[in-house]
């Protein structure tokens, strides 16, 4: 088991600390970086504290791969955490993607060897199945969304194994899901950067194809890199349109409601049930290339789904790093604490509120 309390200070220390004003419970702002820029503030109070490769590792394996998506159970009793098995792929491994843990991080079960390539993004769904996404394909597997049951068991798959593409039957590189509580329907956000797709694709709750919506592009409805989706309580979609670094807020229909470009570049969203909106921005900073935002400090940025409002922020360990880091996805658990599955430092974060 992994040590829980793996933080920099210990936890009674910090609080006097803050209590004392010593280490203020929100940041000063770098030098020579805007309070405000892009409509994104640094200056955002920090309540919460990390620690850092929380949960029980399988006895095969020795460390984390790039870790995906952290969702917890409706029920609040479990915690599921997608990685790479390996480094930064699951492909000829074979560790099990897919972890199961209770709250207390301690390792419940394990599943989904040999099913995946890249497994991407997650989503647990109001009867407790758990959603996984593979966002790479070969010739044989990849480019599908997977159904599990709670014990692990595949109910149902979206996409044909291997068969990247467009239309009603194919995925290519499906980043993320999400399933509307009310009527079962499916949404996949389909692809990664540089796929063939730039779509959100609407199934029913048995898997049939109903329609799809957006296209390439910048302009309101397009999309380039739908990274994320997550749902409100109206049952509004947000998608993290990344590469344009904007939350589109949508219709399940496909009509554009809003955009919100002051969370950052979203990869990784969760709403909790009172719709506060998590917002995991794992490449903003220097610009590489990709027309990341500048100036801006990597972390998760925590606010209102309803009016759009922001409260508070979770800085990353290395918040203006050149490369890309940080946390892509972000899930939330029954206690409140916040989840980061870190990718390229390959660990699970776990944020808790000061008391």
């Amino acid at each position: 088991m992994v040590n829980q309390s793996q933080i920099s200070l210990p936890h009674c220390l910090l609080c006097l600390l803050i209590a004392l004003q010593v280490i203020p419970a929100a940041k000063a702002q770098p030098p020579g970086v805007a309070a405000e820029a892009h409509g994104v503030r640094n200056d955002l109070p920090r309540p919460y504290f990390t620690q850092r490769n929380w949960g029980q590792l399988p006895s095969n394996t020795s460390s984390w791969g790039a870790v995906t998506a952290v969702e917890p159970s409706p029920d609040g009793k479990f915690i599921y955490v997608v990685h790479r098995c390996f480094e930064n792929s699951c492909e000829d491994r074979l560790e099990d993607p897919i972890l199961k843990f209770d709250y207390a991080g301690n390792l419940l079960m394990s599943f989904g060897a040999g099913l995946f390539l890249w497994p991407h993004g997650a989503t647990v769904d109001y009867e407790g199945n758990l959603w996984v996404t593979d966002a790479r394909g070969n010739e044989s597997m990849g480019h599908q969304v997977f159904k599990f049951s709670s014990e692990g068991e595949i109910l149902m798959t979206l996409g044909l194994p291997g068969q990247g593409g467009g239309g009603p039957e194919r995925l290519h590189w499906p980043n993320d899901v999400v399933v509307d509580p009310d009527d079962g329907d499916i949404f996949v956000a389909d692809s990664h950067r540089g796929g063939y797709n730039n779509r959100i694709v609407h199934f029913d709750r048995e898997g049939n194809y109903l329609k799809e919506f957006g296209e390439k592009g910048a302009a309101p409805g397009q999309l380039s890199e739908p990274h994320s989706i997550a749902m409100d309580s109206a049952g509004r979609l947000f998608i993290g349109d990344r590469e344009n670094n904007r939350i589109q807020i949508m219709t399940q229909d496909g009509k554009v409601l809003d955009e919100w470009r002051h969370f950052g570049r979203p990869s990784g969203l969760y709403i909790t049930p009172d719709d506060t909106l998590y917002v995991a921005d794992s490449e903003s900073g220097p610009d590489t290339g990709a027309g990341e935002l500048t100036g801006i400090m990597k972390g998760i940025r925590i606010g209102s789904a309803i009016d759009g409002q922001i409260s508070s922020f979770i800085e990353d360990m290395e918040p203006l790093r050149d490369d890309h880091s940080g946390a892509e996805g972000v899930g939330v658990d029954h206690q409140g604490n916040v989840y980061g599955a870190v990718v390229r430092r390959r660990m699970l974060e776990r944020h808790v509120r000061y008391p």
